[in-house]
Order: C-alpha cells, then structure tokens, then sequence
C-alpha cells in the first residue's frame, strides 16, 4: 500500500510554530476550507482537526474540531477528516453521534482522534476532574470501546468505571466504522493503542527512535492478534537548495516566542511526570525540538524536494504508514509540497516496488 499523506489543519490562532516569525497561515474557517480544497486537489488523504480548549503556547482562538470536520465534509469530495476529541470533555455516546452524522455528510470520509489530555487548565477550567496520567488513558480506552460499540451494535450496554451506557442505540449508524487515531509515548499509551486503536500517531523522532516505537507497539498489538498503523508528525520546510531551508528552520527558532515554548513545556513535562514511568511524549524533547509543538523538526522533512522524498522514502521502510504535515505558510506550502514532493515519493514507492520485483524473481 502507497503511503498515506495527512495535514493538520491550522484551526487554532498562531499557526504551526512557537515563534513570532511571520506565518502566512489563518486559522478563520474560511482559510481551513481553502487550505482543505487545495490538499484534496494536490493528493492529501487526511486532514486532521486540533482539538484545543483554552488558549495555551500563544492559541488564543480555537475553533472547535468537530463543528470545523463537519463543514469541512460539506465543502470536499474525497479528503478524510479526522475530528480530535478529549475525554473527559465530551461524552463518548454524544461523540459517537456526531462522528456518524460527519461520516454521512461526508459519504463515510470521517474519523477520530483520541486525545488523552495534557493541558490540566482545560479540565480545571471547566469543572472537571484532572485525572492520573495513566487513568486518562484508562479512560480514553473505555471511551473507544463505547463508541465502537455505538457504532456497531443495535443497542449498547456498557458497565465500565468511567462510563454507563444502558441499552444505547445510535442510528443512523457510520457506513463502516470510522478509523479511530491516538498518540502518545507512554507505556500506558502504547499498550492502549495495541488493544483498540487503528493507528499511532508518533511525534517527529529520528528513524531509529521511530523504528523502535513501531517494534514495541505492534508487538503489543500482536499480543491482542492485532495489527495497526502507524504515522508520524513531521514539519516540512522545502525550499530550493538545502540551505535556504536550513535558513528558515534557523529563523524560526531565533525568533521563538521564549515564555509560550517555556510554558508549553512546562505543562507537557508536568503531565508526563504523572506516568507509571515518569515520562511522556515530550520527555526527551528539547527547547529547539518544543518550537514545533509535536517535535515535527526531528522527521527530517527540510531541505529540497528531492531530500524530503528521499526522507519519506526511508520512513516508509521502516514502518510508516501516513505522514502527518505541518507547514509555515499554508497556502504556498501545501501547494508545493503537493506539486513537488508527492509526485517524487510515488515514482520512488514504484521504484521500491519493481525492485522487490526483481528480487523476487
């Protein structure tokens, strides 16, 4: 199967980097729908909708994930919406409901993403408990089982220690059960998503630091008789030369906005000391790497058309399955990433084919 090319969607003010570098990027609705349009026109599969409440690492407006994949539905033919959703703030029968209501908007282009929560301000802000880390996710595991059941029996049962569902229905129903996403470095999440997700979004890593993720989870995923995908965030910067690119990633970091990326840090290392392990998906990320919220520097992606190809190629081979998009200027770059890269990636996925070809033979 060709790799898989997905894009968060800028639906939170202050784009994809922690800096006061200008960023031709709007998170207005109108923007989200041009910016979909084009992904779908140049040969995206996925958009994915940040869930975010409060304002935190400068986002001060958010437009909702599920409000914004419903009328993302509505204005594209063919690009897959994934609606980010936190536990704990929602429901899971009421999010089953309205995943299914996108799923038929979109004639069944819908899915999720399972977010266990590390910003504590959202929950204290809004009267909710805050729970242990690992209980989050405890939580989150219930939570799927709730809405893979909605989705898929007449009537739903559920006696859990999070949630009660009494003889739910849920009509109408998804045309097939959407892909359920989820992230997370914890051994509380990898063993999550080896029972009931369908993919594993990683942060950026390097390829060994990656490969060993893919080898822990889906042996633990193989203990369930289970198999999943995985994808992986990754900022891309493509530029004419190698070093105008490298000059770009240089600016941003020189012009990060200090106080944001500190608090931000602050508040991922703070949840992730609450682990079993006392370690989270940010613990070995450094100041540089926390500029771009989801380690996306560390993929690699920077450099010519041909250089991030040849990246994505070598992600491919050891395990990945989607490729997780941020960009600087939104418009031009997912124009170009689309005209540039993905045409390079599918002649080198046919060249990887015709070879094992020949090997085979």
């Amino acid at each position: 199967m060709g790799l898989q090319f997905a894009y968060w969607a800028p639906n939170v003010s202050g784009g994809l980097v922690i800096s006061k570098i200008p960023q031709k990027t709007d998170w207005s609705f109108e923007a989200n729908k041009r910016y979909a349009q084009i992904a779908e026109k140049v040969g995206f599969d996925y958009v994915l909708v940040q869930t975010r409440f409060f304002a935190s690492y400068g986002a001060e407006k958010q437009l909702e994930a599920t409000a914004v994949a419903s009328a993302l539905a509505a204005s594209t033919e063919r690009l897959k919406i994934i609606s980010a959703v936190l536990p704990g703030l929602w429901h899971p029968g009421v999010i089953a409901k309205i995943i299914s209501s996108i799923d038929h908007i979109s004639n069944g282009r819908a899915a999720i993403n399972i977010v266990s929560g590390w910003f504590r301000q959202e929950f204290n802000g809004y009267g909710e408990p805050w729970l242990d880390h690992d209980e989050r996710y405890r939580r989150s595991e219930e939570f799927i089982q709730v809405i893979r059941d909605l989705w898929t029996k007449e009537k739903t049962t559920f006696k859990g220690d999070f949630y009660r569902i009494n003889e739910a229905p849920l009509q109408p129903k998804p045309s097939k059960p959407p892909l359920i996403f989820q992230g997370g470095n914890s051994k509380a999440a990898k063993e999550m998503a080896g029972r009931v997700s369908d993919v594993y979004f990683m942060n950026g890593n390097s390829l060994d630091g990656l490969k060993r993720q893919i080898e822990e989870v889906s042996a633990l995923a193989a203990l369930e008789g289970r198999e999943l995908q995985f994808g992986v965030n990754g900022f891309v910067i493509v530029r004419e030369t190698e070093e105008e690119a490298r000059r770009v990633l240089k600016s941003i970091i020189a012009h990060a906005d200090h106080d944001a990326v500190e608090g931000f840090r602050s508040q991922v290392k703070f949840a992730g000391k609450a682990s079993l392990e006392g370690e989270g998906m940010w613990e070995n990320s450094s100041f540089e790497d926390l500029v771009q919220y989801n380690d996306g520097f560390r993929t690699g992606l920077i450099g010519t058309a041909e250089q991030v190809a040849d990246r994505i190629i070598e992600l491919k081979k050891i395990g990945i399955d989607i490729v997780l998009t941020g960009f600087l200027h939104y418009e031009e770059d997912l124009q170009a990433f689309g005209e540039k890269v993905l045409p390079l990636v599918r002649e080198k996925e046919n060249q990887l084919k015709e070879a094992a070809g020949i090997a085979k033979s």
